[in-house]
């Protein structure tokens, strides 16, 4: 896979919009964030490290931080969302709150940081 843009330019309408929200978020909160990969998938890093990746599955879009204390930061805004350990799993129509991305970009990229 290549990069989040050319990831964005592969999906359909309705999920490029809900996976591009997220990026969006997670580019106002660390701007400095590049494309790059996180277990081989396209990724926003941060000083070198995976920031968050985003990625269409067949039933679901699931967002993936690269850590499960990440996940846990925001797990207590995300009641009626898929949560497991190190993924957050949502619908296009039913879009990831706006206070929970950002509590979640925030704990990792504080992690990232040290």
């Amino acid at each position: 896979m290549g990069t989040v843009d050319e990831y964005l330019a592969s999906l359909g309408p309705e999920d490029r919009d809900a996976v591009a929200r997220v990026y969006d978020v997670a580019r106002e909160l660390v701007p400095d964030a590049e494309q790059g990969k996180g277990y081989g998938m396209p990724a926003l890093v941060h000083r070198g490290k995976p920031l968050l990746s985003v990625m269409r599955a067949k039933k679901h879009i699931g967002i993936y931080p690269f850590s499960p204390d990440a996940v846990s930061a925001a797990a207590g805004m995300l009641e009626g969302f898929d949560v497991d350990k190190g993924t957050i799993r949502f619908q296009p129509e039913m879009p990831i709150p706006d206070a929970a991305l950002r509590a979640l970009i925030e704990f990792r990229k504080a992690q990232i940081e040290g």
